[in-house]
C-alpha cells in the first residue's frame, strides 16, 4: 500500500463557513475517512498556506482526531514530497503542479488529483492541458464516477484530436484515468429513533405521515430545479392514503432566493406539506435524516459529478428516488436501494450556442448550467410511481434501506474505498521509482524567469568576472542603516541574510575589491545565487560599485 502528501489548504476542507459547497463535505469527510482507515505510519501534510501548523492542526483535529504523528511539509518546501512520493490534489488541476514540480525533474514525486465538477470554464480550461503539461504515466487522475469520466475522456479526446492534426502523434505517455467513488463514513449516518420523534416534533410532522427528504443546495440554476421533484410528490399525494410531507435540509445564498425558492416549489405541490431546514450545521447534517422515510433527488445539471447525498441516504439506510443521472447512475441501483427515474437531453451537437456564448462571457456560469438543465427532463410518470410505490408500503421501504445501507457499506465507505486510494499511491510511487534516474530539471515555459525573459531590458548582465568594490566612506554600520531604510528595504524576498551582507561588506574593506565570483564562494553552492543576485542591491543603494573587467 502506498501513501501520499495532501495538498492541504483549509477551503478544500473546512465546512464550519456558511458557504456549505459539495467539495468542502467531500474533502472533509475524504480526509477523515483517510484518519480512521489509512495504513501509514504518519499522516503527511502539505501546508500550502504557510499558516499556522497549529491552527491546521485544530481543524484536522476538529475533523477527526489524528490516530498517528502529522507531518508537515513547509509550503515552500516542494522538493520533501519525495516522502512519501506522491502528492495527492483534492481538485483536478494537475498540470499546473506539473509545471511546477519541473523545477525538481518530473521523478521527484507523482501527482495524483480528483474531479469534481467538471463543466466549469476553469476545469475546461484544465483538462485539455494534461496533453501539454509535463505530466507523466505515474500521476493519476481519480474520476468520482463512470459519467465524469467520460465527460473527461470526450473532452481529452478534442484536445488529442487538435494537436494531431498540428504536430502529429503524441510522443509522451499520458497521465493515467482511474474511477474511484466518493466516500462517506457510514457510522455518521446511523439513524435512531429519538432523531426521528425530535425532528417530527419540530417540524410539526405527524408520525403517520409518510416523509420525502432532499439534502443540497437550494439553487434552482447550480444544482437542480425543485420543480421536477414537487410535481412528482403532488402527482403521488393525490394516488396515497397518508399524508406527504417533504423537508428540504439545504440553504440558499440568501434570504430573498430562499424564499423565492420555497414559494414558487410550494406552488406546484400543494397536496405535499413542505418543511424547510438550514442544512449547514454538524447537529443537523447527521441527524436529519432520521425524520425521513425515503430520499429524493434528481439531478439535472451538469455541474453535478458524482452526487454524495444519495450515498449519505444509502448509509442512513433510506431508500431514494433519484434521476438516473451522471454519479447518481453509479450509485442508487434500481429496484434494489430504491429507484432511478430515466432522464432525457439533446443529442450531441445541438449546445454550441451555450458552448460558445459561455466561451466569451456572455452567459455566466450559472446561467450557462441553467441554461443546459432547462433541457433535461425526467419521467415524471415513473418517478411519481415510484413515490406511490414507497409511500404505500412499509416494507419495501425497510428491505430497500436495509440493502441501501448493506451496499453503503460494502462499496462507499472509507474503509473500502481508502485501500483503493493506497493501492493506486503504491503503484504511482512504484512507476515513479521505475522510471530510472531522476530527470533533468527544466525550466517552465508558463513561468519564466524574469531575468530570462527580460534579459533584453538592461544594457548588460552582471558577469562573474565584474569586479566589486566597496564604496568609500561605506563600513558595515553605514552599509547596514542604509540598506534598512524603506526604501531600500521595501522589498525583502529572498535577498542576502544580514550576516551575509556583512561577510561581503568586511571581505571587501579588509582585502580590497573582489570580482564576482570569489565573493560567490564565500558562501554555501545554494547560498551563492542569492548573493550574487544580491551585489546588485548592494550596488543599487551605493554600498558596492560594480565594474566589468577589460579582456
Amino acid at each position: 500500500m502506498g501513501a501520499a502528501a495532501i495538498y492541504f489548504h483549509p477551503d478544500g476542507f473546512d465546512t464550519s463557513t456558511d458557504r456549505l459547497l459539495g467539495r468542502h463535505s467531500a474533502g472533509e469527510s475524504f480526509l477523515r475517512g483517510l484518519i480512521r482507515h489509512g495504513t501509514g505510519s504518519q499522516l503527511h501534510l502539505w501546508n500550502v498556506t504557510g499558516a499556522s501548523e497549529e491552527k491546521l492542526g485544530e481543524l484536522v483535529d476538529r475533523i477527526e482526531p489524528a490516530n498517528r504523528p502529522l507531518r508537515w511539509i513547509p509550503q515552500t518546501e516542494r522538493a520533501k514530497l519525495s516522502d512519501p512520493g506522491v502528492m495527492h490534489l483534492p481538485t483536478p488541476g494537475m498540470p499546473d503542479e506539473a509545471w511546477r514540480r519541473l523545477a525538481f525533474g518530473s521523478r521527484r514525486y507523482a501527482i495524483s488529483g480528483i474531479t469534481h465538477t467538471t463543466a466549469s470554464a476553469n476545469v475546461m480550461g484544465i483538462l485539455p492541458n494534461f496533453l501539454i503539461a509535463p505530466l507523466e504515466d505515474h500521476d493519476a487522475l481519480i474520476c468520482t464516477s463512470n459519467a465524469v469520466r467520460a465527460a473527461v475522456e470526450a473532452q481529452m479526446e478534442l484536445m488529442r484530436e487538435y494537436m494531431r492534426g498540428e504536430y502529429g502523434a503524441r510522443r509522451r505517455p499520458e497521465a493515467q484515468r482511474v474511477t474511484i467513488p466518493l466516500g462517506v463514513n457510514c457510522s455518521d449516518f446511523s439513524t435512531s429513533p429519538e432523531h426521528r420523534s425530535g425532528w417530527r416534533e419540530r417540524l410539526g410532522i405527524p408520525n403517520d405521515a409518510i416523509v420525502a427528504l432532499y439534502v443540497g443546495r437550494f439553487n434552482v440554476k447550480a444544482k437542480m430545479n425543485p420543480a421536477l421533484m414537487a410535481l412528482a410528490l403532488e402527482g403521488a399525494a393525490k394516488r396515497v392514503d397518508a399524508p406527504i410531507y417533504w423537508v428540504n435540509s439545504g440553504w440558499a445564498e440568501n434570504a430573498e432566493a430562499d424564499r423565492a425558492y420555497e414559494e414558487e416549489t410550494q406552488k406546484l405541490c400543494p397536496s405535499v406539506a413542505f418543511r424547510r431546514v438550514d442544512g449547514r450545521a454538524p447537529d443537523v447534517r447527521f441527524s436529519i435524516w432520521s425524520v425521513a422515510d425515503f430520499f429524493i433527488s434528481f439531478s439535472d445539471n451538469i455541474q453535478e459529478s458524482f452526487g454524495l447525498t444519495p450515498v449519505e441516504a444509502m448509509a442512513a439506510g433510506l431508500p431514494s428516488v433519484v434521476s438516473d443521472w451522471d454519479g447518481y447512475r453509479d450509485t442508487v441501483r434500481n429496484g434494489l436501494d430504491g429507484f432511478s427515474v430515466p432522464t432525457l437531453a439533446p443529442r450531441g451537437g445541438l449546445g454550441g450556442d451555450l458552448a460558445y456564448w459561455y466561451e466569451n462571457g456572455w452567459l455566466s456560469y450559472p446561467n450557462y448550467i441553467g441554461a443546459a438543465g432547462q433541457y433535461t427532463a425526467i419521467d415524471l410518470r415513473a418517478a411519481e410511481q415510484a413515490i406511490v410505490e414507497l409511500a404505500s408500503n412499509p416494507e419495501l421501504r425497510r428491505t430497500m434501506g436495509a440493502e441501501a445501507r448493506a451496499q453503503a457499506r460494502r462499496i462507499f465507505d472509507w474503509s473500502a474505498i481508502i485501500p483503493q486510494y493506497e493501492a493506486l499511491w503504491g503503484e504511482q510511487n512504484a512507476r515513479r521509482l521505475a522510471g530510472g534516474s531522476q530527470a533533468s530539471p527544466q525550466g517552465n515555459p508558463y513561468a519564466p524567469d524574469p531575468f530570462t525573459l527580460f534579459a533584453g531590458y538592461p544594457t548588460r548582465a552582471l558577469s562573474q568576472d565584474d569586479l566589486v568594490t566597496l564604496v568609500d566612506g561605506v563600513s558595515w554600520d553605514v552599509a547596514k542603516a542604509r540598506l534598512a531604510a524603506p526604501l531600500a528595504s521595501y522589498s525583502g524576498f529572498n535577498r542576502p541574510r544580514p550576516p551575509e551582507l556583512e561577510v561581503v561588506v568586511s571581505r571587501l574593506q579588509e582585502l580590497g575589491p573582489a570580482t564576482v565570483a570569489t565573493l560567490r564562494a564565500l558562501f554555501p553552492p545554494a547560498r551563492r545565487p542569492f548573493i550574487e543576485r544580491g551585489l546588485i542591491w548592494l550596488a543599487r543603494f551605493n554600498v558596492v560599485e560594480i565594474r566589468q573587467v577589460s579582456h
